[in-house]
């Protein structure tokens, strides 16, 4: 069973830079999708991020492309978020996500059975 804690919120001005870690225990992120996701207060959950670990393909909701990036360390175990030029609407709770199984590619609407607790971004 794979537990994910992130971490590296806070509160930065706009076009500034935040790295967001998502660490798993439990089990290894080789082979699976693993997705940033946010959700602002009172909104519906976006897509940021994700990642198909095996391979390093990765994809990006149309607003952060070009500003964040996805990446995962070499030994599979925890997956960052670069956010550069950040923007007040990026206020959110952050939160990573992880699927149980192999798929041959990743996307934002597929099933992520592992999830974190969030960490909190606020840009002002």
């Amino acid at each position: 069973h794979v537990q994910l804690v992130e971490s590296g919120g806070g509160s930065v001005q706009a076009g500034g830079s935040l790295r967001l870690s998502c660490a798993a225990s439990g089990g290894r992120l080789s082979t699976r999708c693993v997705a940033w996701f946010r959700q602002p207060p009172g909104k519906e959950r976006e897509g940021v991020a994700l990642i198909l670990s095996r391979d390093g393909v990765t994809d990006y909701g149309d607003s952060v492309k070009g500003r964040f990036s996805i990446s995962i360390d070499a030994a599979r175990t925890t997956v960052f978020l670069e956010m550069n030029t950040l923007k007040p609407e990026d206020t959110a709770m952050y939160y990573c996500a992880a699927s149980a199984y192999e798929y041959p590619r990743c996307v934002f609407s597929g099933t992520y059975q592992y999830r974190g607790q969030g960490t909190q971004v606020t840009v002002s």
